[in-house]
C-alpha cells in the first residue's frame, strides 16, 4: 500500500533519460577491449589508472596486450588517487595535447573515470575542466572514453556525472553533462574479487545511495515501477553485499554489485522524479575538507542523519521505504514509528557492514562543523536543495544528528 500524505504531489514528472553507454558485461571481456575501441574509431589511447594494483593484477597488461593485438597505439597515465585531483587531470590534458591522444581508456573505478572524465572535457573543449566544476556549465564537447571497471561503487562507467576536487582550494565539485557518458564499458566481476571488505562496504554505500537519493525526493510523485526498480536495487544491492563480502570471490554477488552500480546512476531508478542529491553535496565537503574520507563513508555517517532530520516532512515515503525494503511491519496508525524504525535500521545495515556511522569516526571534531557547514552553503551557492532548504543551522543540525 501506498501512503500519500495530504498536500502532496502524486503527479509523476516528465523525464527524458540518456542512456547512452554500451556495456559489455562478464567473465573474460579484455579481449574484446581493442577491438571495440578500433570499431567505434579509436587510433591512440591514453590508458588512465590509479596505484600499482592495475599492474600488480596482470589487468593492465591484459588490456595492453588486446589494444596492440587490434593496432592500436597507447600511453599510460597512472597515479589518480582517490577523490581524484584537477592538478591530475590538467597534467592528462597536457599530455593528450602533446601525444595526440583521440580516445580515454578509464581502468580503474570511480575516481579514475571520473578524472578521465575531466581530461576529455579539458582536451576537447580547450578550457580549464575547473571551470566546469565552479561554474555548474556543461561541457559541451568531450573525447570519448570507454572504462574497465575495477570497484562496484559510483556508477560512473555509465552516469553523466564527474565530480573533481581542487586540492589547492579545498572544493570538490560535481560536473553533470549528457557529454560524461563513457561511450563503452567493460564490466567483469571478477576484477572487483580482491577489492578490500572496507572499500567494498564503501562503494554497497555509495551504490544504495545513488538510489535512495532520487527515491527520496519531494520533487515527483508516485510511479510504481519506478520504485519497485528502486526497491528491488536497493535489496539486491544489500543482499548481494552481505555475500561479498562473506566471500570476496562470489561471482554471483560480485556481478550483482557491478551491475547494480551501473543501474543506481545511469538513471533508470530516478525517472519521474527530481534529482536533488542533498547527501551527496553535504558529503562532497567531509572529503574535500579529509582526503582520507572515502566517499562511501562519509555517506553512511551522514545520509540516517539527513533522513532523521527531514523524515516528517514525508513521512509516507519514508514509511514505505522501511516497509517494502527494510522489512519494517507498517504502522498504519503511526506511519512515523515505522519511518524513523526504517532509518535506524539502514544504520545498523551500515554498522554491519563496518561502515562508520558517526562524525568522530571520519575523525570530524565538532569544531569543525562551522566551517565545514560555511563551506557548503558557500560551495552550492546557498541554501541545499532538501525537502526543506538545509541552510548553515539546518546543515549543523544534521552534524549533531550524526555526533
Amino acid at each position: 500500500m501506498i501512503l500519500i500524505q495530504e498536500g502532496q504531489d502524486t503527479a509523476m514528472l516528465n523525464f527524458t533519460i540518456h542512456t547512452t553507454t554500451e556495456v559489455v558485461f562478464g567473465r573474460n571481456i579484455e579481449e574484446q577491449i581493442g577491438p571495440k575501441l578500433k570499431e567505434i574509431g579509436a587510433h591512440r589511447v591514453l590508458v588512465h589508472f590509479g596505484g600499482s594494483s592495475a599492474r600488480s593484477s596482470g589487468l593492465l597488461d591484459r588490456v595492453e596486450k588486446s589494444l596492440f593485438d587490434a593496432g592500436l597505439s597507447f600511453i599510460e597515465l597512472g597515479g589518480v588517487s582517490p577523490n581524484p585531483k584537477v592538478g591530475m587531470v590538467r597534467k592528462g590534458v597536457a599530455l593528450c595535447k602533446r601525444e595526440g591522444i583521440d580516445f580515454i581508456l578509464a581502468v580503474g573505478g570511480g575516481s579514475v573515470i571520473d578524472s578521465a572524465k575531466g581530461i576529455g572535457m579539458g582536451v576537447a573543449t580547450g578550457r580549464d575542466p575547473w571551470e566546469f566544476a565552479a561554474t555548474g556549465e556543461a561541457p559541451a564537447d568531450t573525447l570519448p572514453i570507454a572504462t574497465v571497471l575495477t570497484l562496484a561503487a559510483s556508477g560512473s562507467e555509465t552516469s553523466n556525472s564527474c565530480v573533481l576536487t581542487n586540492e589547492e582550494t579545498k572544493e570538490k565539485r560535481g560536473i553533470t553533462s549528457q557529454t560524461n557518458r563513457p561511450r563503452i564499458s567493460f564490466l567483469n566481476p571478477e576484477n572487483t574479487f580482491s577489492v578490500s571488505k572496507f572499500q567494498t562496504g564503501c562503494g554497497i554505500v555509495d551504490i544504495m545511495m545513488h538510489t535512495l537519493e532520487r527515491y527520496l525526493t519531494p520533487q515527483g510523485g508516485e510511479s510504481d515501477i519506478t520504485d519497485r526498480l528502486a526497491e528491488g536495487l536497493l535489496i539486491a544491492t544489500r543482499d548481494a553485499g552481505r555475500r561479498a563480502l562473506a566471500n570476496p570471490d562470489d561471482y554471483e554477488a560480485r556481478a550483482s554489485l557491478m551491475w547494480a552500480g551501473s543501474v543506481s546512476h545511469n538513471d533508470y531508478t530516478g525517472c519521474g522524479r527530481a534529482r536533488l542529491f542533498p547527501v551527496h553535496k553535504l558529503e562532497h565537503e567531509l572529503s574535500a575538507f579529509r582526503d582520507e574520507i572515502a566517499h562511501g563513508a562519509g555517506l553512511s555517517v551522514l545520509f540516517p542523519a539527513w533522513a532523521l532530520y527531514e523524515m516528517e516532512r514525508d513521512i509516507p515515503r519514508f514509511a514505505q521505504l522501511a516497509n517494502r525494503v527494510l522489512g519494517v511491519e507498517m504502522d498504519f496508525a503511526h506511519p512515523e514509528r515505522t519511518a524513523r524504525e526504517g532509518i535506524l535500521t539502514l544504520k545498523r545495515f551500515f554498522e554491519e557492514i563496518n561502515m562508520p556511522v558517526h562524525m568522530a569516526q571520519l575523525g570530524i571534531k565538532p569544531s569543525d562543523y562551522e566551517k565545514l557547514a560555511d563551506n557548503t552553503v558557500r560551495t552550492v551557492g546557498g541554501p541545499v536543495k532538501s525537502y526543506s532548504p538545509l541552510d548553515k543551522d539546518a546543515i549543523l543540525a544534521i552534524y549533531r544528528l550524526a555526533e
